[in-house]
């Protein structure tokens, strides 16, 4: 039986909005969501990675499981490889790696990457949402992914690009690129191992160390489109958003 562990990046020094992991929704943090969804999906175990003592006991507290990282990794899928390994499980075939700051991520999407990938025995796999505003197209803080097919609810295209850039010109199957990753384990360990390019620094999309290197991403569509909280105002959006429907 094909085994995936979900592992769940997370740290308190986010740029702009430090000690977001711990930000309270319907009295319970961000991280705790993120971490109930992925256990709601009911793939594999579920782990956050974490670097912060704090995040360590808040989801522990909640009766989850995490494990301590490093403080010097450049990316979330580095701090995911070690926690992969600093767990020593056997006989996992995939890691999923979701996102710590995506508390109304929908649970159907992560089960859908996860049917995907060990249908279609792919190396990496993401996902995307149509993109029904066009502001999106030009707005640099949301990434796009270009598909080599258009996206459908039963096809896995793969991805010819993913760019910040204004799009609103292009005729090109585009999407709104949502930031959750499955890997093959032997696939993440090469991955880890590369060199960051220097397309992915200019852009700060580490994906594109993916294509660079010629490793394929597959491209699933989801059903929406979480809402990340990089900023204040994120996090009062999704606030405002879980709490009405919280009430219902």
């Amino acid at each position: 039986m094909t085994k995936t562990l979900i592992l769940i990046p997370s740290r308190m020094a986010a740029t702009r909005l430090p000690g977001k992991p711990l930000l309270k929704i319907n009295n319970l943090s961000i991280i705790s969501h993120v971490y109930k969804k992925a256990i709601e999906a009911n793939i594999g175990e579920v782990v956050v990675a974490t670097e912060d003592k704090e995040i360590l006991e808040e989801v522990s507290n909640n009766g989850g499981k995490a494990i301590l990282t490093r403080n010097d990794h450049k990316t979330g899928t580095d701090r995911i490889f070690e926690a992969y390994k600093k767990l020593e499980l056997k006989n996992i075939d995939y890691v999923l790696n979701l996102q710590g700051d995506e508390p109304n991520i929908n649970k159907d999407d992560i089960i859908s990457l996860n049917k995907f990938m060990i249908e279609q025995n792919t190396e990496i796999g993401t996902l995307a949402s149509k993109i029904k505003d066009k502001k999106v197209l030009s707005n640099p803080n949301v990434v796009k992914v270009i598909t080599k097919d258009r996206l459908k609810k039963n096809n896995f295209p793969i991805a010819s690009n993913f760019t910040r850039e204004d799009l609103s010109n292009t005729n090109k199957a585009i999407y709104h690129h949502i930031g959750i990753y499955a890997y093959k384990v032997n696939i993440l360990e090469k991955f880890v191992s590369l060199d960051q390019t220097n397309n992915e620094i200019k852009n700060k999309l580490e994906q594109l160390r993916a294509l660079d290197n010629a490793l394929k991403i597959n491209v699933a569509l989801a059903k929406s489109s979480p809402i990340g909280v990089d900023t204040k105002e994120d996090y009062l959006a999704i606030k405002r958003i879980m709490e009405y429907k919280n009430q219902k």
